[in-house]
């Protein structure tokens, strides 16, 4: 490329353009380039030392491509630099020094390279920044003392690396800190009592180490966390009572630790809290009744401690409990007959203690479920590219020793529904998958059976690359399961609630996503023969890979359209998110897709369901207005237009007569070839509504 042509060029934003080959040194005749984007390429090679030059940058990402070797220390010379990014290659030796002169970056993001070596001392005269993430990478070393000079820091992430030796007692000087995230080290000592000045913090996460002693009480001052996970260390002592006073808590996890005393009654006053995992531990004493108040609580692990007494009747007020496990303890006396009405229950188990009555739930005996060696690359069913997978029970002459998920036990567990759990597994070979698993109970319902079936079916003939990959399945008397790819960041839903997960969906990040999922069901309404309606499009069934990359799941109650019939069914979907036009035809179209789609995609702008602002008395409203907070609002024109074009088709989905609504095709095909929307953010929602079928009439122009 000639870049003698492009000497005053202020912005290069190329990502996600499948580009190739390397950065030419020639690059550096750009003198006044203030935004380099080249992310999500096939770019390789190495960082030319003449980036060094560009001095007016002010913004660099090379993320997501496959650059090598070191990062050249003349980036050190960009005195400008408010953000690099260079995550997601294959960057290796230590991290320079020489950036730790970049006294005005505010975001330096390395995480998932091959750095090594430590994170140099030097890193304290970056006083601006506030963001720093080094995760997934060999780095090893003791973290630095001098971090703690690093007063504006919102959010520290050192994840997965080999860092060594105490967390330094000057972590406590980090006041704006929001986001403390130390997992998988070889972290030793104690947590320093100083981390209780971190009042602002809202995920603290130092699982995975070797820390010892016992859990300060200080922690109990960190009234805004919402995320505490200090599992798999060596902690001891008991669970402060000032824990208490954390009421934002939505996951407790302290789970393998050696932890004793009694659980204190003020457990009861976390009411916000969802999952309480403390299994593993040497926890004595009864189960308080106060955990009765806990009335999100979802998930409760107790099991293998020394609690005794009985089981508390209170926890009939948890009415979300989907799992609990009191197993290997010393409880006894009679199950409360109260358990048995809790609606959501599906995983019980009380083995191993003194318990008399009716469990919960009828559950079978456990068993081994393991597969051959070529189980999923060998054992081929009637469809040239599903594989079948297998399950043996108890008979360990036909596989080897090897069970993903250890009998699905509840670790393994990313989720949970109406239908059963989904469970994190690891095959042989190494590959990531995700088992859905149908639940005992609702395998012998036939509605159930049929649905898991119906998604078998139709997974073996849809193939597109925004549809989730089914990989295997077992249709098995006792255990019923698929094989699916596994999706490293989860759910929308919970990426959209979540404020650290929020904050990483950028504004194009969510403009992809919503791209993707348009695109995927064009494929299924226009591409596939006969058409298939997947009935049940809302957050919680697009799945987002570690790319934040999004593919449509769940299948179960998608309906081949037949041309030569009414198509009439009874009412499927999630609430929130079905057409209206369903609650008095019953009639299934394409079109009750597209609504559910416009529903995704302004829930995926604004973080949140859009619930009444749909309704007339919300036509006032500006875009900008209902634009996620937790994003700083865009500024970069190219996103603007994104987000605008976005929106108009949104409220074209939206329109309540199904007749009025575009087709899936037409709004692929305008995320492949946009019209520019004049008028930008300021465009109210009446002005959105107002456009409505006139999408596709060029250039758009709001009057104002």
């Amino acid at each position: 490329m000639n870049f003698s042509c492009f000497s005053n060029l202020v912005r290069l934003h190329l990502p996600n353009h499948e580009l190739n080959g390397s950065i030419p040194p020639q690059i550096s005749i750009l003198p006044q380039l203030r935004y380099l984007n080249l992310s999500s390429n096939n770019l390789a090679g190495e960082l030319p030392s003449s980036l060094g030059n560009l001095s007016r940058l002010v913004e660099l990402d090379f993320s997501s491509n496959n650059f090598i070797n070191s990062i050249p220390p003349e980036l050190s010379n960009l005195k400008n630099l408010v953000t690099l990014t260079l995550s997601d290659n294959s960057f290796s030796g230590p991290i320079p020094s020489a950036l730790c002169h970049l006294e005005n970056l505010r975001h330096l993001f390395m995480d998932h390279n091959s750095l090594e070596g430590a994170l140099p001392r030097e890193i304290g005269n970056m006083r601006n920044l506030e963001s720093l993430d080094v995760s997934y990478n060999t780095l090893n070393g003791p973290i630095p003392r001098t971090l703690g000079r690093l007063a504006k820091l919102r959010s520290l992430i050192l994840s997965r690396n080999a860092i060594n030796g105490f967390i330094p007692l000057e972590i406590g000087n980090l006041t704006n800190l929001k986001d403390l995230q130390l997992i998988s080290n070889i972290l030793v000592g104690s947590i320093p009592s100083t981390i209780g000045f971190l009042s602002d913090l809202t995920n603290l996460d130092l699982s995975y180490n070797v820390i010892n002693g016992s859990i300060p009480s200080q922690i109990g001052n960190l009234t805004n966390l919402e995320h505490l996970d200090l599992s798999s260390n060596i902690l001891a002592g008991s669970i402060p009572s000032t824990f208490g006073f954390l009421s934002n808590l939505i996951l407790l996890h302290l789970f393998d630790n050696q932890i004793n005393g009694s659980i204190s009654l003020e457990i009861g006053n976390l009411t916000n809290l969802c999952r309480l995992f403390l299994k593993g531990n040497k926890i004595s004493g009864s189960i308080p009744i106060s955990l009765g108040d806990l009335r999100n609580l979802a998930f409760l692990d107790l099991s293998n401690n020394q609690i005794n007494g009985s089981i508390a009747s209170s926890l009939k007020n948890c009415k979300y409990l989907t799992y609990l496990d009191l197993s290997y303890n010393n409880l006894s006396g009679q199950i409360p007959s109260q358990l048995h009405n809790l609606p959501s229950l599906s995983y019980v188990n009380f083995r191993y203690n003194n318990l008399s009555g009716f469990v919960p739930l009828q559950l079978p005996q456990p068993f081994d479920v393991s597969f051959t060696c070529d189980s999923l690359h060998g054992q081929r069913t009637n469809s040239p590219e599903i594989f079948q997978a297998t399950v043996f029970e108890g008979n360990k002459d036909l596989h080897p020793d090897f069970s993903p998920t250890e009998n699905f036990d509840l670790r393994y567990c990313i989720g949970s529904g109406g239908y059963g759990s989904v469970y994190r597994a690891q095959l042989p070979s190494g590959k990531l998958v995700a088992l859905k698993k149908l639940h005992h109970r609702e395998a012998e319902e036939p509605a159930f059976d049929k649905s898991l079936k119906n998604e078998v079916e139709l997974l073996t003939q849809i193939r597109h690359r925004s549809i989730v990959k089914l990989y295997g399945f077992c249709l098995h008397q006792r255990c019923m399961f698929l094989v699916y790819e596994y999706m490293e960041k989860g759910s929308l839903f919970c990426a959209l609630r979540n404020d650290v997960g929020a904050v990483e969906l950028k504004w194009m990040k969510r403009a992809h996503i919503i791209k993707d999922i348009a695109h995927a069901l064009s494929y299924l309404h226009h591409d596939c023969n006969p058409p298939i309606v997947h009935r049940d499009i809302s957050s919680s069934n697009v799945l987002l890979n570690s790319e934040f990359k999004s593919f449509v799941a769940d299948f179960g109650v998608a309906r081949l359209l037949d041309p030569d019939s009414s198509n009439h069914t009874v009412l499927a979907g999630t609430y929130g998110y079905i057409a209206p036009e369903l609650a008095y035809t019953m009639a299934v179209t394409e079109k009750c897709d597209v609504y559910s789609f416009g529903v995704v995609a302004l829930e995926t702008l604004m973080g949140r369901h859009p619930g009444d602002i749909l309704s007339s008395s919300a036509q006032a409203i500006t875009l900008k207005e209902v634009l996620d907070p937790r994003l700083p609002p865009p500024t970069n024109e190219i996103v603007i237009q994104n987000i605008c074009t976005i929106a108009s088709l949104i409220f074209s989905c939206l329109h309540s007569n199904p007749k009025y609504r575009p087709s899936m095709k037409f709004v692929s095909q305008e995320f492949l070839s946009p019209k520019r929307l004049l008028g930008g953010l300021e465009i109210s929602f009446l002005e959105l509504r107002n456009l409505g079928m006139h999408t596709n009439v060029g250039e758009i122009t709001v009057p104002r």
